[in-house]
């Protein structure tokens, strides 16, 4: 179990399809998903799902929670309240009523005004072809597409990859992630996750004001939290669901800032993460 358990985690490094929206959201579902594996007896599951909590902790040995008690009191009020009261039917009440094509072409606008700083965070990495594509799909998009409305370098074959961002670069070079928060209303947050503000200082980011960035971060964060709701009902199994979020949240941080990860070996975990990617809320 624990080894299916990492091949999950895996999955996970190796899918970014989500914008950075509420940070919590994305890590509720890893952690969902995660404890969605086990067909065990009740007694057995929890016994099981204490294993995996241990082998995901002690993978993350860099782990920095100084404030983990003020942390897990946050983690409730979102999840137990914020959440259930405000966040999730607001969400789906957007995408329930707002017509496909508007919700399509708001989130390619909304994607295309990222592609500029995963350019120059790409060329400080040392990734000149993601760099290439990257800025290959904001000019393509942004002139051909209607400032990105259209998502034209998708149908003209140039891959849409996941975005990177200043904190990915330095902490690439070596820079640790820092301690961890858990912020009310946003979610999780590292202290070198604060270095993403360099990425509003490029165009077309530096261009809008507050107010607009604060509607790009809630737009994004509906379609987010909307590809949820499937995995809801199996949070609840996971016998602390706080830790389990924590240390793949820090997990995943390596994985974007391309951090050498272990490998899955085994050929059955792979099948089962190949199937999985084919889900259709990665192709949202």
């Amino acid at each position: 179990m624990a080894m299916q358990a990492q091949g999950f985690m895996d999955l996970f490094m190796r899918s970014n399809y989500f914008p950075q929206v509420s940070n919590w959201l994305l890590s509720l579902t890893i952690s969902v998903v995660l404890l969605g594996c086990s067909s065990a007896p009740e007694q057995q599951q929890t016994e099981i799902d204490q294993t995996t909590t241990t082998q995901v902790h002690n993978s993350n040995s860099d782990i920095s929670d100084p404030f983990e008690s003020i942390n897990r009191v946050m983690w409730d009020f979102n999840y137990d309240y914020l959440d259930p009261y405000f966040v999730r039917p607001v969400s789906l009440a957007y995408v329930n009523y707002t017509p496909v094509p508007v919700r399509s072409g708001v989130r390619n606008f909304l994607s295309n005004l990222d592609e500029p700083f995963s350019v120059v965070n790409n060329v400080v990495m040392g990734n000149g072809g993601k760099a290439m594509n990257h800025f290959n799909r904001f000019w393509i998009n942004s002139t051909f597409g209607l400032l990105g409305l259209i998502d034209i370098a998708s149908a003209a074959g140039i891959e849409k990859r996941d975005k990177k961002e200043f904190s990915d670069a330095i902490g690439h070079y070596g820079v640790g992630s820092g301690p961890y928060f858990m912020v009310p209303g946003y979610g999780p947050i590292t202290l070198r996750e604060g270095a993403d503000v360099v990425d509003g200082l490029y165009p077309p980011l530096s261009l809008i004001n507050f107010w607009a960035s604060l509607g790009k971060w809630a737009l994004e964060g509906m379609e987010t939290r909307a590809l949820l709701v499937s995995q809801e009902a199996t949070l609840e199994n996971s016998p602390d669901s706080y830790s389990l979020m924590r240390d793949i949240y820090f997990q995943r941080q390596k994985f974007n800032a391309e951090i050498e990860v272990e490998p899955v070996e085994n050929s059955e975990e792979e099948a089962l993460i190949d199937s999985f990617l084919q889900d259709d809320y990665f192709d949202e």
